[in-house]
């Protein structure tokens, strides 16, 4: 089973890949989202031509193959167009065994358990609240999850006062049977951070995600070890190095790997087999709802140290339009879970029709004849 071609479908948001063997399989992948046309570039002037004519068997391999050939170019770029081929290989070997991935990855989920989050710093917190317990009705949410401070904000709030009215709004609205969980986006200094956890461990907030910035992780730690509630980071790293120091000098409570950020499932992997090791959960981030989300439920319903719940983003198209009709099934929450699909593979079809009005580009071997 070699592979004979690789194909991008992309416009600026989102990107798709396809990749075919020479014994007729088909696998579907997504590369990193936003700048998808970018990547797409990446993929076919750095990533195909190492792998094109290769036997398919070993995901492993081939990513170190890839990353080995590009290895004074260790950038984001390259692990954002590494997964669009990882997660295809993935797709393949699943549909071959006649299983899911989250199956041929040993695990048998049915569904996983998701908290609703919420990508606007922009909303009122009354606004927000609302549109919370609307969720919470519809859709059976028993977790929540909210922004706070500015994104890298420098100790600034959205607004004055934004952080500890919507804090305080949100748990009068959904009272104390609920589980809440906020993101500051590298928002705080490490004194800063303490004062606002303080404020969320008053109010019950069990998860303060990225208090401080990403590339400070001293400053993290300080806050960490100051508080009480479970801190977590790691959504914005790729590099293996850094994920050792996260767990060597216990950074954080909970990690927190992007399928796609890293590359893929197979990095995905062993971050997560690192955190078994120290004794760590993981929660996956996911922040749209175009097939990371489904990469990352496939994962978090097969790995023994699965966090408690999956992000899932409740931004709609009117919010996020590019999401609109990528593939099908849609995705089904029921009772505050994802259902897994139940096909081999990632269990989806690509919709043809978005296919159509996509940038597409493909990368032939040589002996594709």
């Amino acid at each position: 089973m070699k592979i004979i071609s690789i194909e991008t479908f992309t416009n600026e948001y989102v990107g798709l890949l396809r990749l075919r063997t020479d014994t007729g399989e088909e696998g579907w992948g997504q590369t990193c989202t936003y700048n998808a046309d970018i990547t797409a570039q990446v993929v076919h002037r750095q990533v195909a031509p190492h792998v094109l004519g290769c036997a398919a068997g070993d995901i492993e391999a081939l990513n170190h193959q890839v990353l080995e050939r590009e290895h004074k170019f260790p950038g984001t770029y390259l692990y954002r167009a590494l997964c669009g081929l990882d997660t295809a290989l993935w797709d393949i070997h699943a549909k071959r065994a006649g299983k899911s991935v989250c199956q041929l990855l040993g695990g048998n989920a049915k569904s996983v358990p998701v908290y609703a989050s919420s990508m606007q710093r922009e909303i009122s917190p009354e606004a927000e609240a609302e549109r919370f317990l609307a969720l919470k009705q519809k859709f059976g949410y028993h977790s929540f999850k909210f922004r706070v401070g500015k994104e890298c904000g420098h100790d600034i709030d959205q607004w004055p006062g934004r952080t500890e009215a919507i804090v305080k709004r949100v748990r009068e609205q959904l009272g104390d049977d609920v589980t809440l969980l906020v993101d500051a986006n590298s928002a705080y200094t490490p004194a800063k951070a303490i004062e606002v956890g303080r404020m969320l461990q008053d109010y019950g907030v069990s998860h303060f995600e990225e208090p401080c910035p990403y590339w400070q992780p001293d400053w993290t730690r300080k806050v960490k070890d100051a508080l009480d509630i479970d801190v977590s980071g790691g959504e914005q790293d790729n590099d293996l190095r850094i994920w050792r120091h996260m767990l060597d000098t216990q950074v954080v409570d909970i990690l927190q790997p992007d399928v796609c950020y890293m590359g893929g499932v197979t990095r995905t992997l062993e971050v997560a087999r690192m955190a078994e090791k120290a004794n760590m959960p993981v929660t996956l981030h996911c922040a749209n709802l175009s097939l990371v989300t489904l990469f990352s439920a496939h994962i978090m319903g097969a790995i023994p140290n699965a966090g408690k719940y999956l992000e899932y983003s409740i931004e709609g198209l009117d919010y996020y339009p590019w999401q609109a009709n990528l593939f099908k099934p849609n995705f089904d929450i029921q009772n505050g879970e994802l259902i897994m699909p139940h096909k081999p593979g990632w269990g989806i079809e690509v919709d043809a029709e978005w296919l159509a009005r996509a940038d597409h580009k493909v990368s032939y071997s040589g002996d594709r004849f």
